[in-house]
């Protein structure tokens, strides 16, 4: 096991990873922004190091001093999180190259899975469904363009080859609207992620987002730790997650599991990693995968029984996985809300000082966060500052125990989202189960009219 971990990363996260190195005697080194200097856990923590200013860019972006910060520490690893740098494979190799350890995948596997044209013509080899499209990236002939949508079929969504998080999509609905979707994505694309390549999938009118967790060791092994459904979001951004996912069949869903087991030990995958489904009339098609821990992992966490984040570093220090398996057993069911600084129907941020700040309690409820009463929310980042999760025998009382966590959780200073998920929590198309990807973007709309 390492004796020091350096953490490239900030907010919930950054908490997180550093109470899994406390519970493995191991030493947390927190690298940090000016705009992060007062955060929880540079206080908590063994060292820190500042290494920039404010922008990303300038900090959790800046291969170089965080590379810089492990060495001054003399740290023997390097935990990304999630976002930031986390799935960059030149940092990875980086981070290896440096003679330290990264903790995730390989930088190989970070690279095949990272470009979504490889991960799909990867995961068709290996026996993982996808979404029909386009078998690469789109030529420039526009005759082969139009004919490939055509054999999809509208309509159809131009993806960029890089993307990530939402962006980089555009979904069109006719063939003459379909050269300059292509172009336009091109371009952004281009400037966005480095790569213009684009690829052409069908889009699907009505999918749920079903994703399965994975972890891997370097010894061959590998397990999958049940389902997810992320199907509640805005914007291709997930607001609330849960597991299991209510009403697909068990025998639909081991399946799709064991491909993803499957696919993992062909690529030589190690750590943790997520497969991202749409799921839609009885079919599972895969659309990408997660070389990271996710946000939304405690709910796996929760109803597994398994850390996460701990077997994380566990492999990554060369251990076998703890458990095969036939040791994975669902119990009860979990739910997640991500509490974010912002207008709650707006969606506009909202930084600023938090000047109370009062947590729920109570059986089978966890809030993962690292703010406190008179902490200031710095505008420069993303805007969940933490996450409420909760577990039950059944899926209705972890709904109801949702709802009592947020009645009784308090944040003032600052507008959240916390009214949204307090309507949502009675709503009764989520509280039956199986809403899908379209499901809040269509209900915000009818509450504003």
């Amino acid at each position: 096991m390492f004796k020091k971990i350096l953490i490239a990363n900030r907010g919930e996260i950054a908490l997180r990873i550093q109470r899994a190195c406390r519970e493995l005697g191991v030493k947390a080194v927190m690298v940090y922004s000016e705009a992060d200097r007062d955060a929880k856990y540079i206080r908590l923590a063994d060292e820190s190091v500042c290494i920039g200013p404010a922008p990303s860019k300038d900090s959790y972006l800046n291969m170089p001093a965080i590379i810089s910060a492990a060495e001054v520490t003399d740290a023997e690893a390097i935990h990304p999180g999630y976002g930031f740098l986390s799935e960059n494979a030149d940092f990875a190799e980086r981070v290896e190259k440096s003679g330290f350890k990264f903790i995730g995948p390989t930088p190989d596997s970070i690279r095949i899975m990272g470009d979504k044209v490889s991960a799909k013509q990867t995961m068709i080899k290996a026996g993982v469904p996808c979404v029909p499209g386009s078998e690469g990236a789109l030529p420039d002939d526009a005759a082969t363009i139009k004919r490939t949508a055509k054999q999809v079929g509208y309509p159809v969504i131009i993806k960029a080859a890089g993307g990530g998080g939402g962006r980089g999509m555009r979904v069109v609905h006719t063939e003459a609207a379909l050269l300059h979707a292509v172009q336009t994505t091109k371009a952004e694309a281009g400037a966005a992620f480095g790569n213009p390549e684009v690829y052409m999938e069908k889009f699907l009118q009505n999918p749920r987002h079903i994703e399965i967790q994975i972890l891997a060791d370097q010894h061959k092994n590998a397990v999958w730790l049940g389902e997810r459904d992320c199907s509640m979001q805005r914007r291709h951004q997930k607001v609330i997650e849960e597991a299991p996912a209510p009403g697909i069949p068990r025998k639909l869903i081991e399946k799709i599991g064991e491909r993803c087991v499957a696919a993992v030990k062909k690529i030589g995958y190690r750590g943790a990693g997520t497969f991202e489904f749409l799921y839609e009339n009885g079919e599972f098609y895969f659309i990408e995968m997660n070389t990271r821990v996710q946000v939304e992992h405690p709910v796996t966490e929760w109803i597994t029984g398994i850390d996460i984040v701990r077997t994380q570093i566990m492999v990554a220090a060369g251990e076998k996985l703890p458990f095969v398996q036939r040791d994975v057993q669902l119990k009860g069911h979990a739910i997640e809300c991500r509490i974010n600084a912002e207008d709650p129907y707006k969606f506009t941020p909202s930084p600023g000082r938090i000047t109370t700040w009062h947590t729920p309690g109570g059986p089978g409820v966890r809030v993962d966060s690292h703010i406190y009463a008179n902490y200031f929310v710095p505008p420069n980042y993303d805007s969940m500052i933490g996450k409420i999760i909760v577990h039950g025998d059944t899926r209705d009382q972890a709904l109801a125990r949702m709802r009592t966590a947020l009645a009784e959780t308090v944040v003032e200073g600052i507008n959240t989202n916390i009214p949204l998920h307090r309507e949502l929590m009675v709503d009764a198309k989520f509280t039956d189960g199986g809403t899908n990807i379209h499901y809040l973007e269509e209900w915000l709309s009818k509450r504003d009219r």
